[in-house]
């Protein structure tokens, strides 16, 4: 059970506030942003102070926060705050703090319906549609500002589904048939200094959002030399150039009787966003990106770091809002930046000792280098100790239109389908950085 509930913005401003019990006391959401905002590092999602315990997660900029007196299963909990910020989202369109403010009536009639004196009662888009009344404020998503010139121009990809599922009845968009679908992969990789990957997994997930009237049965086909280990499949085996997962399972209203066979799932999609199939691979793949690093000293007082980072992904992709950082030394005193290619920026985070460098677009199959002079404010006598405070070097980025493990969607099919009745079907692959770690 919890006590409170919040949704607190960035700045620590509190935009919902709900106290279910009264058991705790006045103020909480002012002592957690201050706590969080002074923790050195991450705070943590859970902790207590004074034996009230805080539990949170952030999402979209966004701080959703539960307090409770009781001795509760903390991973209950977090899953109820990621439970429902997936609805306020499903309701709202979108979710950010302006999306909130200006639907705070809707938001306030699903959290009385969601949770009753503390205790979860449903959170079930599909069974929370009929309980509401409210009709949602729609808010244009912010633009990412990614130019996506390989993309036909008539696409609309997935994350510009911002509509609410509830009924509009202003809204004449909401009356076309659509099913929106992405394959989303986020990598972990571990590397060495000369591009060797020590450790890799994906972790995989389809999501699907529908907006098809009378709710018809859809098939939906995956590669037919998908396997599974540990699992029994029939059909086609698996060979070189096979998807080999280690391990999926589906959501709760997925037919799986002509996947053995024909790797298809059938299923009624239940209104909201929900994820069709989550999977994991750790096998060999190829990454996106390799990174090369090299530290050179120079003098006792100066140090030379060098980051090669390459795109290993087809020339027709291309990596977005790619950031590389690394750590420097704490004895840093100065450090100037070289970089040979314009559209790209680098600065040094003096508080954090940290080196950001910005690339916007990296396009497939080049390369982008970056030079860093430091000058330190303690000499040193070797390079071996300075590189146990240099690095490691992180990359984040996200690449449209494109997965690393093949996954692909062969069709998405109506089972019963009429000639009236032929909706938009909107497919998007993305592949994002979940942990990308290069050492020295």
């Amino acid at each position: 059970m919890i006590s409170q509930f919040y949704i607190l913005s960035l700045r620590g401003d509190t935009i919902i506030t709900r106290d279910f019990r009264g058991d705790v006391v006045k103020g909480t959401a002012e002592i957690f942003f201050r706590k969080v905002k002074f923790w050195h590092g991450d705070a943590p999602p859970i902790f207590n102070l004074e034996g009230v315990t805080y539990v949170f997660i952030k999402k979209n900029g966004l701080y959703f926060v539960a307090t409770t007196c009781h001795n509760i299963s903390p991973a209950a909990v977090v899953e109820l705050l990621t439970k429902m910020s997936k609805v306020f989202k499903d309701f709202c369109g979108v979710l950010n703090e302006e999306s909130i403010r200006k639907n705070f009536v809707l938001v306030y009639e699903l959290l009385d319906e969601m949770v009753d004196y503390g205790y979860p009662q449903t959170t079930n888009t599909e069974h929370l549609k009929s309980c509401i009344h409210n009709e949602a404020v729609v808010i244009e998503a912010p633009k990412t500002g990614l130019n996506l010139p390989q993309w036909n121009p008539r696409t609309v990809p997935s994350n510009a589904v911002h509509r609410p599922v509830g009924p509009m009845q202003n809204d004449s968009k909401s009356k076309k048939n659509e099913i929106f679908v992405d394959i989303l992969e986020r990598i972990s990789v571990l590397m060495s200094s000369n591009g060797f990957v020590i450790n890799s997994a994906i972790d995989g997930s389809i999501q699907m959002k529908s907006y098809l009237m009378g709710n018809p049965e859809l098939k939906l086909a995956l590669n037919e030399d998908i396997m599974v280990k540990n699992m029994d499949l029939g059909g086609s085996h698996g060979g070189y150039g096979s998807v080999i997962l280690d391990d999926c399972n589906f959501h709760e209203c997925v037919d799986l009787q002509d996947f053995s066979d024909l790797r298809t799932l059938s299923f009624y999609p239940p209104d909201g966003e929900f994820a069709v199939m989550n999977y994991r691979i750790t096998g060999d793949f190829r990454v996106p990106f390799r990174i090369f690093p090299f530290a050179e000293l120079q003098a006792p007082y100066k140090i030379e770091v060098t980051i090669k980072v390459r795109a290993d992904i087809p020339e027709q992709n291309y990596g977005g809002n790619v950031q590389i950082s690394c750590m420097l030394p704490k004895t840093s005193a100065s450090v100037s930046t070289e970089l040979a290619v314009s559209g790209q920026s680098a600065e040094y985070l003096a508080s954090e000792h940290r080196l950001v460098w910005n690339i916007k677009k990296f396009q497939g199959g080049t390369e982008a280098a970056i030079k860093c002079r430091v000058t330190l404010s303690a000499p040193v006598s070797n390079i071996a100790n300075i590189k146990k405070e240099v690095g490691p070097v992180s990359l984040t980025y996200e690449i449209p239109m494109y997965n690393v493990s093949n996954l692909q969607v062969r069709y998405l099919r109506i089972a019963e389908r009429h000639k009236s009745y032929n909706p938009c079907r909107w497919v998007r692959y993305v592949t994002q950085s979940s942990s990308y770690v290069c050492r020295f």
